[in-house]
């Protein structure tokens, strides 16, 4: 763990929620993550406090148990990553393969066995945060890569549209379309997605006259 270590040591300190129906859980991780460089920013002894938690700190990293009064541990994390994607590592007591498979979920980026011990809990912390950016950075990628599709899937509708409309040849379709964004300094999709719009107006006009 000595480079996942050296790595972590130039990130800040982590703001973080904990939940747990055990108080004498809660008093443990209290007091094994401060020194540790993190801060206790809140604690949930229910799924619904940790929905109220979250939503109230926007904590860095989650740590809960699963099975808790009101709402689960995994439930309320689903909802609370809805809103705003956070990573979650788990400490339960259980290590049976329902557990296991229901903590499988694309935010839970770890899961201690109690009882956890510090040399457990300083790699795991790391590990955690360092997946999520990861998956951050895939999940921006994978948007991106989404956009780019769309937009060209926009961009080839509104040269279509120009070819047909103005009788031009898709180069130079595809030329007026760069031109109609340099003049109102607007991105290429931005002008496609208007002059697409346009033509369904127009379309949708015609078809109800």
């Amino acid at each position: 763990m000595a480079v996942l270590d050296g790595i972590w040591e130039m990130k800040k300190s982590l703001r973080i929620l904990i939940a747990d129906d055990k108080p004498r859980m809660l008093d443990y991780l209290q007091v094994m993550l401060p020194p540790l460089g993190h801060q206790v920013v809140a604690t949930a002894t229910d799924g619904k406090q940790l929905i109220e938690q979250a939503q109230r700190h926007h904590p860095d990293l989650i740590l809960t148990d699963i099975w808790m009064p009101e709402i689960d541990g995994l439930d309320a994390v689903a909802q609370i990553c809805r809103q705003e994607p956070v990573p979650v590592i788990v400490i339960s007591a259980h290590s049976d393969s329902e557990s296991i498979q229901r903590a499988s979920s694309e935010y839970i980026f770890g899961y201690l066995v109690k009882p956890v011990k510090k040399k457990d809990l300083e790699p795991a912390i790391s590990v955690a945060m360092l997946r999520f950016e990861q998956f951050q950075s895939l999940r921006k990628e994978a948007r991106d890569l989404w956009q780019a599709l769309s937009d060209r899937k926009l961009i080839e509708r509104a040269k279509g549209i120009l070819m047909k409309r103005s009788q031009l040849d898709e180069e130079t379709a595809f030329r007026r379309l760069q031109q109609m964004a340099r003049d109102k300094n607007e991105k290429l999709a931005s002008i496609a997605k208007t002059l697409v719009a346009a033509e369904d107006l127009v379309r949708q006009s015609q078809q109800e006259s």
